[in-house]
């Protein structure tokens, strides 16, 4: 049974910095991509970030480029999210997911939410 678990979340000043983790158990090596979304209150889940198994690939949203780094430990099955210079836009409950996604030059490829799976979701709340 695969679980993916979500942590680290928190309340946080505007500017401030804040790292998610994400733990996967029993991920099946077709769905090793691995990445994170975000819903706010009202809002579609949107996409975040995404990275491949070897970490060298990662594809973000425009939004948190240059603000936000994901990365992943495989020896700990886990993926992180490092968040900087927060913003109260940043508001949301953030998601882990996984799925069987590969190499492609279509960054909208990464952002359809059609991933195999979810974790529970941590929430991250930004204070101006």
């Amino acid at each position: 049974q695969v679980q993916l678990v979500e942590s680290g979340g928190g309340l946080v000043q505007a500017g401030n910095s804040l790292t998610l983790s994400c733990a996967a158990f029993g991920l099946p090596f077709s769905s090793n991509f691995m990445a994170w979304f975000r819903q706010a209150p009202g809002k579609e889940r949107e996409f975040v970030a995404g990275i491949t198994w070897s970490g060298h690939g990662t594809y973000y949203q425009d939004s948190v480029k240059g603000r936000f780094t994901i990365s992943r430990d495989n020896a700990k099955n886990t993926v992180y999210l490092q968040m900087t210079s927060l913003k109260p836009e940043d508001t949301a409950v953030y998601y882990c997911a996984a799925g069987p996604k590969t190499y492609s030059s279509n960054s909208d490829y990464y952002a359809k939410p059609d991933y195999h799976y979810w974790g529970q979701g941590t929430q991250v709340t930004v204070s101006s």
